[in-house]
C-alpha cells in the first residue's frame, strides 16, 4: 500500500484497486481509520481527537489531490505524494 503523506506521526496511505467509496487509510500509533474523500467522514476505525483533527485539516486542504491520487491508485498507477500539514 503506497504511502502518500506523513506528518506528526500520522501516515496516510492508499491501496491499489481499493473498494469504493473513495477513501484513504490513516495510521497513527496503534490506531487506524478509513476516511472518505468526498465527505471527509470516518468510514471505519478510530483516531484520537487531536490526530483526527489534524487529518481532517490536511484532507480539506488537499481534497482535489486526494481524488486524483484515488483515481491513479484505482488504475494501478502510483498515487503520488501529497504535501504534509505544516
Amino acid at each position: 500500500m503506497p504511502e502518500i503523506c506523513r506528518f506528526y506521526g500520522i501516515v496516510i496511505k492508499m491501496f491499489f484497486e481499493d473498494h469504493i467509496p473513495a477513501h484513504f487509510h490513516v495510521e497513527y500509533g496503534s490506531f487506524e481509520a478509513l476516511i472518505g474523500i468526498d465527505t471527509l467522514a470516518v468510514i471505519a476505525g478510530k483516531l484520537p481527537p487531536r490526530a483526527l483533527g489534524l487529518v481532517m485539516e490536511w484532507a480539506a486542504l488537499h481534497q482535489k489531490e486526494l481524488l486524483l491520487s484515488w483515481q491513479n491508485a484505482k488504475n494501478q498507477t502510483s498515487p503520488g505524494k501529497i504535501e504534509p500539514l505544516k
